[in-house]
């Protein structure tokens, strides 16, 4: 991996990254411009960067622009990094989709251990509660079913004419 003094990062294993693709040298559409990721698309919105900021500082602490965009670039590379690893591990096991496990796992394979058990436990509880949120709508849905064929007196009404016959409401 290389980096030269306006921060470009090329070459890690296949990635190319250009932080500096927000800034334009004129031409529209050139080769350059089309192998490398936009970084609106490659940053997270630097208010959500600012809000998680300031959730830890003290309430009449300001922040500057300098520190949020210097933020948004590294939490933005951490999260590249992790995933493209997690990704790697995929493409070796022959998947196409990166899951939760995949990602506490490079974790891990990075070195960011100490990051690792409390992930394990989040995506447990994550996924607990999104049961338990599954198991809640189809309660739901079948309470909705049921109430149907209450109004229907057990069976919704059917159509024997093949759709000569109008529908007729009677009134309560």
């Amino acid at each position: 991996m290389s980096t030269d003094s306006i921060g470009k990062i090329s070459n890690k294993e296949g990635f190319k990254y250009d932080f500096t693709a927000g800034a334009s040298t004129g031409g529209s559409g050139s080769a350059a411009q089309d192998e490398t990721i936009k970084q609106q698309d490659r940053l997270l919105p630097i208010a959500n960067v600012g809000r998680i900021m300031k959730q830890i500082l003290p309430p009449n602490a300001k922040i500057s622009k300098e520190a949020k965009e210097t933020m948004q670039e590294c939490v933005s590379e951490f999260i590249s990094f992790v995933t493209g690893e997690a990704s790697d591990k995929c493409h070796k096991e022959k998947r196409k989709t990166v899951n939760g496990d995949d990602i506490c796992w490079a974790l891990a394979a990075l070195g960011f251990d100490d990051y690792t058990e409390p992930l394990k436990r989040y995506l447990h509880k994550y996924r607990e509660s999104e049961g338990e949120r599954a198991n809640q709508n189809k309660a739901n849905s079948d309470e909705n079913n049921e109430t149907a064929d209450n109004v229907y007196g057990g069976e919704p009404p059917r159509n024997t004419d093949n759709g000569s016959q109008s529908w007729q409401f009677s009134k309560f």
